[in-house]
């Protein structure tokens, strides 16, 4: 069921009191501090991640509602310094979004997606105390993959893209041939330095053709663990140990696993 803006409001300034609560009578809230928090807050935004890619309703709300604590703990800890509260967090985002969509709020015209990641890229070169390069928005600590996808998307919006996205192919097929031929000279070094250009030619296709190869990777993680875990179970039904068993009975099972569409 829908909110009314009154009762979205109600229902976030009762959060607000609640946090101011916690943090005056509990003793573990109390201590925390920003650098206690920030493991924990990895782990709830990993949690959130993996509820969007399951599309379970349930566990978004509850999992976004864990991301949305820790933004209220870190404003109050800001508070609490006379540094910033979360007023001052709503403002400045609000204001950054206002400041880049002039095609919203401004004279600016964008017909489509495309055209507004373009200008994004520029606003955000312009911005006071923004990004001085193209590239410097993107944190180091991203993971290698996401981050990858992020270089090769912001570059595509200052014009540094394939012509067409089918010359992609070209470069995957170029950087196996690469990665191939250092596996042959025995070079280690250089071979995991073309495994990762071909990690990276690789994200560029997912790129083009719109494909989040984080979210592909982790869909194609899950169904291994399920198919796997087929596999362990009917092997203990069978009183085997997967040590025991021979490769060829395992992939009989693997196929058996990959029959059975609605679980595995």
């Amino acid at each position: 069921m829908a909110h009314t803006r009154e009762q979205q409001l109600a229902a976030f300034d009762r959060l607000l009191t609640v946090m101011d609560e916690l943090r005056e009578k509990c003793p573990w809230d109390k201590k925390q501090t920003f650098e206690s928090l920030r493991q924990n807050t990895i782990e709830e935004t990993y949690e959130l991640a993996t509820a969007l890619l399951q599309n379970d309703m349930n566990e978004i709300a509850k999992e976004l509602g864990d991301v949305l604590l820790h933004v209220i703990f870190y404003a109050k800890i800001g508070s609490e310094m006379g540094a910033f509260d979360i007023a001052d967090v709503c403002n400045k985002i609000a204001d950054k979004l206002i400041f880049r969509h002039p095609h919203v709020y401004g004279e600016y015209a964008a017909n489509n997606a495309k055209e507004v990641c373009e200008m994004w890229e520029q606003v955000k070169l312009k911005e006071k105390g923004g990004n001085k390069t193209v590239l410097a928005g993107i944190p180091e600590a991203l993971p290698a993959l996401v981050k990858a996808y992020r270089i090769q998307d912001k570059v595509a919006n200052v014009g540094f893209d394939w012509e067409k996205r089918e010359d992609v192919w070209d470069k995957v097929k170029e950087e196996i041939a690469e990665f191939e031929a250092e596996v042959e000279n025995m070079d280690e070094e250089k071979a995991t330095e073309e495994m990762g250009d071909l990690f990276f030619a690789l994200v560029n296709a997912a790129r083009l053709y719109n494909v989040r190869p984080d979210n592909a990777l982790e869909k194609t993680n899950t169904k291994f663990i399920r198919r796997f875990n087929y596999i362990e179970q009917k092997a203990k039904e069978k009183g085997q140990s997967l040590k025991e068993m021979t490769l060829s009975e395992m992939e009989a099972l693997w196929q058996e696993a990959k029959t059975q569409t609605n679980h595995y």
